[in-house]
């Protein structure tokens, strides 16, 4: 039996809406579960705060929300939390001014200052308070990048101990395009091996003759030491989700992203995580091949090469994910859901282990 609570409500604690998830378990046990606090309305521009809440029994109850990044009167958004080997918890995130919106960017009308900016902060006290933020931008956004957004969803520590965070952007169109068409998506990570102190550019593919195209972008590392990309495909064909490996920590891809056909989803985000005991690759999203709507979680046993559904949540509309291992017989899904739209609730469900294999 699985259990289900709602740590973010639209229209609670002065934020109109609560968008975007991440959730990451800490060397202590506690979950703490990211997402956006939107201010004034739902949409991806405006006043919007980084939030938190922590939860010290799994799940079960949450604690009071705090402020886990904030740019005043502006955006901080796009959390992707990962916890380090030495109980450091990093937050890395966006900022940008908050009428800088999506298409503003995209056609080039919003100055690099006021843009889509990267930064970088941490807690050493288990979540509950954080370092004044640090901008890296200069370290992993190229000069002309247009929109830039990290994962959404959890960040990575590979075993080796570098830090991965996937990551997308826009090119600069050309001819007479004006930036917003699908073919200028385009995906990277970013990389640390020295747990956060600098960063670089890992893999960066683009490809503008509009096949694959990558948006928002998920990652696992695999037993065998590989990293798994799965992405949201903006070209919209073939299909709607796309992926890739890399054997080197992310610095470059095997080959770039590909169909995969084997995951029926609508455009959306999603999430992956890789189970070790037992040997599970698993993905989070909604399965259903044009709505957002019936979220789902899918398994793995070849490296994401072929897919089975492993758990259907419900029929209801459902968007952003994101997965995280609680314990040993459990795992953790905060998700986007709601009776009548995706974006009432941000809601956290206790998934049996052995419902999954």
């Amino acid at each position: 039996m699985t259990e289900v609570t709602v740590p973010f409500r639209a229209g609670q604690e002065g934020y109109a809406s609560f968008r975007i998830p991440a959730v990451v378990v800490t060397r202590a046990g506690t979950l703490l579960a990211f997402c956006e606090g939107r201010s004034g309305s739902a949409a991806d521009h405006g006043q919007i705060d980084i939030v938190l809440r922590r939860s010290t029994d799994g799940g079960r109850t949450w604690g009071p929300l705090q402020i886990a990044a904030s740019n005043g009167d502006h955006l901080a958004g796009n959390p992707a939390p990962v916890v380090l080997d030495t109980g450091r918890i990093l937050l890395v995130h966006i900022r940008a001014a908050a009428l800088a919106t999506e298409d503003a960017i995209l056609r080039g009308q919003v100055e690099d200052a006021d843009g889509r900016r990267v930064w970088v902060r941490h807690s050493d006290d288990d979540g509950v308070s954080w370092s004044a933020p640090k901008e890296i931008t200069a370290q992993v956004k190229r000069p002309g990048w247009r929109w830039y957004a990290t994962t959404p969803g959890h960040a990575l520590q590979l075993t080796g101990g570098r830090v991965l965070v996937p990551a997308n952007h826009t090119l600069p169109p050309t001819g007479g395009d004006t930036g917003t068409e699908a073919k200028y998506h385009s995906g990277h990570c970013l990389l640390s091996d020295d747990r956060g102190e600098s960063w670089y550019l890992g893999y960066v593919d683009e490809n503008t003759g509009g096949y694959i195209n990558v948006n928002e972008t998920t990652a696992a590392e695999l037993p065998d030491g590989r990293v798994y990309f799965n992405t949201r495909n903006d070209s919209g064909s073939p299909g709607n989700r796309a992926d890739a490996h890399s054997t080197d920590g992310g610095k470059t891809l095997v080959r770039p992203f590909r169909p995969q056909a084997g995951l029926t989803a609508p455009v959306c985000q999603a999430s992956v995580l890789q189970l070790r005991d037992p040997d599970l690759l698993l993905y989070s999203g909604p399965a259903d091949p044009a709505f957002r709507a019936l979220m789902t979680l899918r398994a793995s046993t070849d490296g994401g090469t072929t897919w089975r559904t492993a758990y259907t949540v419900d029929g209801l509309p459902a968007a952003y994910s994101d997965l995280v291992r609680v314990d040993t017989d459990t795992v953790g899904l905060l998700y986007e859901t709601g009776d009548f739209s995706a974006y009432e609730t941000l809601t956290f469900r206790r998934v049996p282990v052995h419902r999954l294999t």
